[in-house]
């Protein structure tokens, strides 16, 4: 059992560590690791350097905009770093929004803590990617029987999916928006869980990165089913700006809406963390998209049908 002591940044990092019976291990997490509850009293070694309570375009504005300025979204404390003085910090650089950047992490502890540190930067892009990361931290961590005891799991439970839809012909097509304004269509591994779930993704291409797209490009591909996943949006954040998309035009044409199959999820504990609950977002999907053939539990808090 490693005596490591960790800092993640990166709120699937933090339940990567806790899924592998390492939680006690963690010295300090980042201002967005939620979860398990029982982190939530570590000391936090991040901030976000977007004001609080701004909507879906002006955070895509203002993120932008730092970004043009060649400043980062978060900023890593580094007092407070140094007074933990981790063995690991585990970071990301799958994307600048998502989580402090391992640049950032390497400035940070720079010639600072006055001692070597190790850092994990992870980059996933797909479900396999996902795995990938899982096993290297259990590695790091010298836990490597509970890392693969944890992923006979985890592919357990797709390969129970899998299976239950092996000869499965109907396949909806499924429009995954990622942010309301503008719009973007999830991409990733989002794409990869609709198709193991029995759907068909549009729009976006597996293991790429989120695409902006246009309303009309929405329009002409017609989904059977729409699912709101915004990036770090609970549901009710989500419902409370629901309106951009109702208020498009031909929004009621569309057959997913005909169809009463518009759904929201929890895109902030869900389908933007991957980490070992990318298998809850697999089982949320398919859930939603054959609903006769799964029930897993989620409806509720996972996810809920949006009634016109």
């Amino acid at each position: 059992m490693s005596d490591q002591k960790i800092v993640s940044l990166l709120p699937a990092a933090t339940e990567i560590v806790c899924a592998l019976g390492l939680e006690t291990n963690l010295v300090g997490r980042s201002h967005e690791c939620d979860y398990p509850d029982s982190i939530k009293t570590l000391p936090v070694c991040s901030e976000a350097n977007l004001p609080d309570g701004l909507s879906s375009a002006d955070i895509d504005a203002k993120v932008k905009e730092i970004l043009a300025d060649a400043l980062s979204v978060y900023t890593v404390k580094r007092e407070v770093i140094k007074q933990l003085s981790p063995d690991l910090v585990i970071t990301q650089a799958q994307c600048d929004v998502c989580a402090v950047s391992l640049p950032e992490v390497e400035q940070a502890l720079e010639n600072y803590l006055g001692k070597q540190a190790h850092i994990i930067s992870l980059q996933p892009n797909s479900l396999d990617d996902i795995f990938t990361d899982i096993g290297t931290v259990a590695k790091t961590l010298s836990v490597e029987a509970t890392g693969e005891r944890l992923l006979e799991d985890l592919n357990e439970r797709v390969d129970i999916i899998r299976h239950k839809l092996k000869f499965m012909e109907n396949k909806p097509t499924i429009a995954c928006i990622e942010w309301l304004e503008p719009l973007m269509i999830s991409g990733n591994w989002i794409p990869e869980l609709v198709d193991i779930a029995g759907g068909t993704p549009v729009l976006a291409q597996a293991g790429k990165h989120s695409p902006y797209v246009s309303w009309d490009d929405i329009r002409e591909s017609d989904p059977e089913i729409i699912l709101l996943m915004p990036c770090g949006f609970a549901i009710e954040r989500t419902m409370s700006e629901i309106n951009i998309l109702l208020e498009q035009p031909g929004f009621t044409d569309l057959k997913a809406v005909k169809n009463n199959r518009i759904y929201i999820v929890d895109g902030n504990h869900f389908f933007n963390r991957p980490g070992p609950r990318i298998v809850d977002s697999l089982e949320i999907l398919a859930e939603i998209i054959h609903t006769k053939q799964f029930a897993f539990g989620y409806e509720g808090h996972g996810w809920i049908k949006f009634a016109l």
